[in-house]
């Protein structure tokens, strides 16, 4: 009877991925089916957490993290947990060998979004997007790598430079929620009243450096899950030049999406690509 309740933690590590994503979905759709549960509960795990600091106004975060910290890691380390995001994740990082550091750098950036600061110096912005997004690349790589110890190591800087990117453009996508729902400015000395042109180009080539990077890591992954990868890569990219097109108004005005029927178009670009080592 066990194996109902394991089964039941999996699912529900793929439907919350399903209900809070469509593009990952489509992503994780596109990668070998060896690959896509070990990444669904990846995802389910990260999601979770970042609804705590995000959403659960009017309870106290901080009780709620500290808890969810400690039962990630009483699960880890019995390998089973009656939370069933927890119990699927373990099973991830267990079989993977995740690095237990990824997943605390991992949970103090969040910990970072209950700060009260507002405003984030250089050091502090590094710090986060490591913590938010780079080591979250380097788990699912992890998964990608399974048993290839120098094809991880060799694609670390490119997983990193990946999850960086996709972080930095969900920080300029979501910039006027983040300030005025949120309270939180994560680019470095950055002052609403002067995001002007030349703040937001700044902040674009950076990005832009980052894709590039990142592009060169994503061809030499292994073919079965080098097309969700690409896919996330092309969705934020086609995301990144809707921006790029904008004023730094109209972008604090209308939170930019890639409508459902282009992802589409884009999530068969990519099993085409890799199909055919045209990536």
């Amino acid at each position: 009877m066990k194996q109902i309740f394991e089964n039941l933690s999996l699912e529900f590590s793929k439907k919350t991925t399903k209900s809070y994503s469509t593009s990952f979905s489509f992503g994780i759709t596109t990668l070998h089916r060896k690959f896509q549960q070990p990444i669904y509960n990846i995802y389910g795990f990260v999601r979770f957490a970042d609804e705590i600091v995000d959403s659960f106004h009017g309870h106290n975060k901080k009780h709620l993290l500290d808890k969810f910290k400690n039962d990630c890691h009483e699960a880890i380390n019995d390998k089973i947990s009656l939370n069933p995001i927890l119990n699927s994740f373990q099973k991830t990082v267990n079989k993977y060998k995740i690095d237990i550091e990824h997943i605390n750098t991992f949970l103090d950036s969040m910990y970072m979004d209950l700060d009260q600061d507002m405003s984030y110096n250089q050091k502090k912005y590094e710090k986060y997007i490591l913590g938010s997004a780079e080591v979250v690349g380097l788990m699912c790589l992890k998964v990608f790598t399974y048993k290839k110890s120098k094809l991880y190591i060799e694609l670390k800087p490119f997983a990193k430079k990946l999850g960086s990117a996709f972080q930095k453009i969900n920080f300029l996508r979501d910039l006027n929620d983040d300030y005025y729902v949120l309270g939180r400015i994560y680019f470095p000395h950055l002052k609403m009243d002067k995001f002007d042109v030349n703040t937001k180009k700044m902040i674009e080539h950076d990005i832009e450096e980052d894709f590039k990077t990142a592009y060169k890591g994503i061809k030499k992954l292994p073919k079965e899950c080098r097309s969700g990868v690409y896919l996330a890569y092309i969705y934020y990219l086609n995301l990144f030049y809707k921006i790029r097109k904008i004023s730094p108004q109209s972008l604090l005005k209308n939170r930019i999406r890639i409508n459902n029927g282009l992802k589409l178009l884009l999530m068969i670009k990519a099993v085409i690509k890799n199909k055919f080592n045209i990536i």
